[in-house]
């Protein structure tokens, strides 16, 4: 078994590898009352809330969400990535280059919504 002659740097090189590589990425997971609703994201269908929705969007991208179910009013909003702070992207920044900071918001771990029923 081979061993690392500076446990220490090999630990940051990871911390940092794992930063580097899932940086970009943010994630929510879209549910509606009831659950089963088509999602269009960006007028493209997505699937069935629940729905987890990945992006690699910059700050402050917004993306359009529809939920359309037989039975209810049809629900359009948006969500903008602009929620939550991410840290490994701002940690990126400081350690690689500013590009990172373009990542640095995430969306909210959850977004909830209620259909309303047709009259």
């Amino acid at each position: 078994m081979k061993t690392f002659k500076n446990p220490t740097l090999f630990m940051i090189l990871a911390v940092a590898g794992i930063l580097f590589f899932s940086g970009c990425t943010s994630m929510t997971m879209i549910q509606t009352v009831p659950d089963g609703a088509k999602v269009y994201v960006n007028d493209e269908l997505g699937g069935q809330t629940p729905y987890t929705m990945v992006d690699t969007k910059i700050i402050g991208t917004s993306t359009v969400l529809r939920f359309e179910k037989p039975g209810y009013k049809s629900l359009s909003t948006v969500i903008s990535r602009t929620e939550e702070i991410d840290p490994g992207p701002v940690v990126c920044g400081f350690l690689f280059t500013p590009l990172w900071w373009l990542w640095a918001m995430k969306y909210k771990p959850v977004h909830a919504y209620e259909l309303v029923p047709e009259k």
